[in-house]
């Protein structure tokens, strides 16, 4: 089976590994706007083009590919899934229309409070260059700035995280002088990732995930597309109750069912739904058209299921024929990043890599030359450890790290014990009050 994947970065390194895992022979072949090693090594073709440019369907057509898998967020929003269906090729990542639900964060909302989703925050919807932010943000108090468009991961900023009351009014006329802008209510408590594949009407969810976007240990500095992640042994993290977990993929259920009925089109692909536990229960943070990144590399190395074979029947529109299920084991993935990243990364230094021991390697944003490693200025390398418990994957993980050498520095915390009861600490004082 030929099958394209469009992406390069480390969540597309460990959708590369599922594929090859395929009992289904798999013929990989990629787009990714720079080589990624990882990716590479398992492909028969790859081409190097962004991969927003249509001249990557033109590429699908010539190797006769029959099935693509869309990585990143921003070829949904340049609508590559619908130029791939035009050509007969089926695609595993929502049509632009679905996939709004991630790119236009002002019509999520919008839509969430429209179709009565619950976990809906307070909010509002101000367009560009529009007025009375001010007046909204005293009326709310602590909010969350959130531009509309994509942004990285890095656009929204939290009122008492990043500024005072001040710097928050300051921030919402900035946005939007270039874009939409969402502001709305700060929640407080704890972050969890729930990932499900999606074949526009049944929803097959994987095991909650917790991302660590701030860049030092002990949630210090600026916020980076994610440092790391876990995921426990059964389906919930130490901190949630079980009524999260359900709530959160009842939710996601609701969110899809929307969808068709908002846009006249099948939600097909994978629904990434951050939300945060708080003291009421949860609510909905953002919802993400794809696999997060590094959520995607907790997950897909604990699928038991052959990875084509789910990506065959969300197609087809029958995952409600397969019982998708993972392995009962704890994950922990810690990102190697450029000295200085994010605001000042160190690029083109060369990473080596030696003795990775009972860990596994993703390749991320770096580049391959004359068979030496370099970074680009992005994340670099993730390092997974997998265990029967946090604990153990987590010492796993840092052990796989201390076989990267090179300008890179990376979170010691994420995983630990310590910032594991910190965080069931902090629910466990916020449920109480």
């Amino acid at each position: 089976m030929r099958v394209l994947l469009i992406g390069g970065g480390g969540r597309e390194h460990a959708i590369a590994e599922a594929v090859a895992r395929s009992l289904n022979n798999p013929e990989l072949f990629a787009a990714m706007s720079k080589k990624n090693p990882g990716i590479a090594r398992l492909c028969k073709d790859f081409l190097l083009k962004k991969e927003t440019d249509p001249e990557v369907v033109n590429y699908a057509i010539k190797n006769k590919i029959e099935l693509a898998i869309i990585g990143p967020e921003a070829p949904l929003a340049a609508g590559i899934p619908d130029l791939l269906l035009r050509a007969g090729i089926p695609v595993v990542g929502p049509r632009r229309l679905a996939a709004q639900i991630e790119f236009d964060k002002a019509w999520t909302r919008d839509f969430m409070k429209k179709h009565g989703i619950s976990g809906c925050p307070d909010f509002k919807v101000f367009r560009k260059g529009e007025s009375g932010t001010d007046e909204f943000i005293d009326e709310i108090g602590g909010v969350v700035i959130k531009p509309a468009g994509l942004t990285g991961g890095k656009g929204v900023r939290v009122m008492g995280d990043h500024f005072g009351i001040e710097g928050a009014k300051a921030y919402a006329k900035e946005v939007l002088k270039n874009d939409d802008v969402v502001i709305e209510e700060r929640l407080i408590g704890e972050e969890f990732t729930v990932q499900a594949f999606v074949d526009g009407e049944n929803l097959s969810f994987a095991p909650a995930v917790q991302d660590h976007k701030r860049a030092f240990d002990g949630d210090m500095g600026p916020n980076t597309g994610g440092m790391g992640s876990y995921n426990d042994s059964g389906d919930i993290l130490p901190f949630m109750k079980e009524s999260d977990y359900n709530d959160a993929k009842k939710i996601m259920c609701e969110t899809v069912r929307a969808i068709k009925k908002e846009t006249h089109v099948a939600y097909q692909g994978i629904l990434y739904g951050q939300f945060m536990a708080t003291a009421k229960g949860i609510s909905v943070i953002e919802f993400n058209a794809r696999f997060g990144d590094p959520e995607a590399m907790n997950v897909l190395p604990l699928l038991e299921n052959d990875f084509l074979e789910v990506c065959l029947n969300i197609v087809n529109g029958t995952l409600g024929n397969i019982n998708v299920k993972f392995k009962k084991q704890a994950t922990v993935c810690k990102y190697a990043v450029p000295a200085g990243y994010p605001d000042d990364p160190v690029k083109d230094s060369i990473v080596e890599i030696g003795n990775m021991k009972e860990s596994l390697l993703f390749y991320s944003s770096v580049y391959e030359k004359d068979n030496k490693i370099y970074t680009t200025g992005s994340r670099a390398l993730a390092v997974l450890g997998i265990s029967d418990t946090i604990g153990d994957a987590e010492k796993k993980a840092q052990a796989g790290l201390s076989g990267l050498k090179g300008m890179l520095h990376s979170r010691r915390d994420i995983g630990t014990d310590e910032l594991i009861m910190k965080r069931k600490q902090h629910m466990k004082e916020l449920r109480a009050n």
